[in-house]
């Protein structure tokens, strides 16, 4: 069986897609639903944050703050996580 995660993702798909039918859309409505109250979405999802490279993540938020197309707010909380961190 493939990831509840995944399961998910293809059912928002189906959500966006005009060639869907309406039922269809509700199926995947109720689906989503089920899915995300299961605890291995939960699991999942948790295991995901605890994959996350620091490395990596402090190169976004440093991307962040030179993005002229992020919003002011976006960059102090860039900034305040990267001087957290102490990677700035």
């Amino acid at each position: 069986m493939s990831l509840p995660t995944r399961q998910i993702g293809g059912h928002k798909a189906a959500l966006k897609n005009p060639n869907v039918s309406e039922e269809a859309k509700e199926h995947s409505r109720q689906a989503i639903e089920e899915l995300e109250q299961q605890p291995e979405t939960k699991e999942t999802r948790a295991g995901y944050e605890e994959d996350k490279d620091e490395v990596r993540q402090n190169a976004g938020y440093k991307a962040t703050l030179k993005n002229p197309n992020v919003s002011e707010e976006a960059k102090e909380h860039a900034k305040e996580v990267l001087e957290e961190r102490g990677a700035i």
